[in-house]
């Protein structure tokens, strides 16, 4: 084992970190954004608007997300084509991107709808009481108590993306990981680079599972 070649490589390695870094982050906005329409459609008294989500969340959660980027990657660029009437070039990340964000959703969705019914229905009685409608008592006061309930999930929820997007190799995304396999294979180093990026995962992924074990704990007190 030579490990004397991955530190003139990691400047190579910090572009894919970031290439991984970008996915996650954006993919967890959008995917706690649609999720939370969608928790409130579940919650929601129209039995359509239920059942569209239960259908939405049903189906992600019961395919693989290699299924979902490979899916994406080719699905996207004929979905503009068929709203746009051309072709409109749609790279990698940008694919991979509406993947994440449709398939998080799903999962963010059960988070969200679980934090929602933590709350104590007296707090939107309450609401009412006071005048407020549906929309202001979920704005104001129901979905900042239930973040709040719900944020170390979120984050364990990130943690686990965080780790999904090497599956972006797929379809040709320079990644992390993807990055660290290329450069080992032209070194002719593959075995030192793949372990060097099974190290950085786990350190990344470890520190931020402790993270969310200290935050659960003073959100409890």
């Amino acid at each position: 084992m030579d490990f004397s070649q991955i530190v003139p490589a990691l400047p190579g390695l910090w572009e894919g970190m970031l290439i991984t870094l970008q996915l996650m982050v954006l993919g967890v906005l959008g995917g706690v954004v649609l999720g939370t329409l969608l928790a409130l459609m579940r919650l929601s008294h129209s039995r359509l608007l239920a059942n569209i989500a239960a259908t939405y969340v049903n189906y992600f959660r019961s395919i693989p997300l290699l299924l979902v980027v490979t899916w994406f990657y080719f699905a996207v660029p004929f979905i503009l084509r068929w709203i746009t009437g051309e072709d409109t070039p749609v790279g990698a990340f940008s694919s991979c991107l509406v993947a994440f964000v449709m398939f998080e959703a799903a999962y963010f969705c059960e988070i969200v709808r679980a934090g929602i019914q933590a709350i104590p229905k007296g707090q939107m009685a309450a609401a009412s009481a006071l005048g407020m409608s549906y929309a202001q008592s979920m704005r104001l006061i129901i979905l900042p108590q239930a973040f709040r309930k719900m944020t170390p999930l979120l984050l364990q929820q990130s943690i686990i993306l965080f780790q999904d997007t090497s599956l972006v190799y797929t379809v040709g995304l320079m990644d992390f990981l993807n990055a660290a396999r290329s450069r080992g294979d032209i070194i002719g180093q593959p075995h030192e680079f793949l372990i060097f990026a099974g190290l950085v995962y786990f350190t990344v992924s470890f520190a931020a599972s402790q993270l969310v074990k200290l935050l659960q704990k003073r959100l409890a007190v």
